[in-house]
């Protein structure tokens, strides 16, 4: 039970999409990630998926929509919708996600920047 520093977490890894485990609650963990670019269409079919933007702007593109997140804001991914997250402008994002330890990176699809693995920090 000690506090978390996230601004000190973020300043631990570089590599952007390559999402980073701070902590579990139950069986759902929280995950800090840079990006940068766009990322890969994916859904999760058993798993909703929160992201917080703690640093710079996000999009999150839907196949009939785009919705901005800015800093300080939340969007909630239900399971079963395809999604594709983006930034514009080359801008590095920061997020916070909060999701089931069983969520894969990149639901079903196959990716080069698909993750299985998620470093402790």
């Amino acid at each position: 039970m000690n506090t978390i520093n996230i601004k000190d977490k973020f300043s631990k890894f570089n590599k952007n999409w390559h999402p980073h485990q701070i902590a579990i609650v139950d069986n759902m963990q929280v995950i800090l990630a840079k990006l940068k670019g766009e990322f890969v269409w994916h859904s999760h079919d058993n798993e909703d998926e929160l992201f917080q933007v703690i640093k710079g702007t996000l999009y999150m593109q839907f196949r009939d929509r785009i919705e901005e997140v800015k800093e300080g804001e939340i969007i909630v991914v239900p399971k079963g919708v395809e999604h594709n997250p983006f930034t514009k402008n080359n801008e590095e994002v920061h997020v916070l996600l909060f999701e089931k330890l069983s969520t894969a990176h990149t639901g079903n699809v196959r990716h080069e920047k698909t993750q299985t693995h998620y470093p402790k920090i």
